[in-house]
């Protein structure tokens, strides 16, 4: 038996110093509209609250980021194209790490949030 649910990743926790700060970089770099949510026992960040309900979400919560780049890379749906979404992260305090990776599904570069965290921003190949 071969378990193969529709997402494996479900849940996506990215680890913050400030808050504020965080909430600016990822809605200016990926267009979201982040508020932070104050109604459970730690503030949160969440880039699409309605997807909250099927269980597939990610948010941003106060806590200790890896820094430099270590940890799990989470990667993420950005507005625009990709090398617009370059230019905002450098904009946003954020830092790009690498170039555009092509692969058959799309592209995506690496970044380090402001707070250092691994991230990747991919744009899926065109129809």
């Amino acid at each position: 038996m071969s378990y193969q649910p529709e997402h494996f990743l479900v849940w996506g926790e990215l680890p913050v110093t400030d808050m504020n700060r965080s909430v600016a970089f990822y809605a200016k770099v990926t267009g979201a509209k982040l508020t932070i949510d104050t109604g459970g026992p730690n503030p949160m960040a969440v880039f699409n609250p309605a997807a909250v309900e099927t269980g597939v979400a990610l948010h941003l919560y106060p806590g200790t980021p890896a820094g430099d780049g270590r940890g799990p890379t989470l990667h993420l749906a950005a507005e625009g194209a990709l090398e617009d979404t370059m230019s905002r992260v450098t904009q946003a305090g954020g830092e790009v790490i690498s170039p555009v990776v092509t692969i058959p599904a799309g592209r995506f570069f690496y970044a380090k949030d402001p707070d250092g965290n691994s991230v990747g921003f991919f744009e899926t190949r065109a129809s």
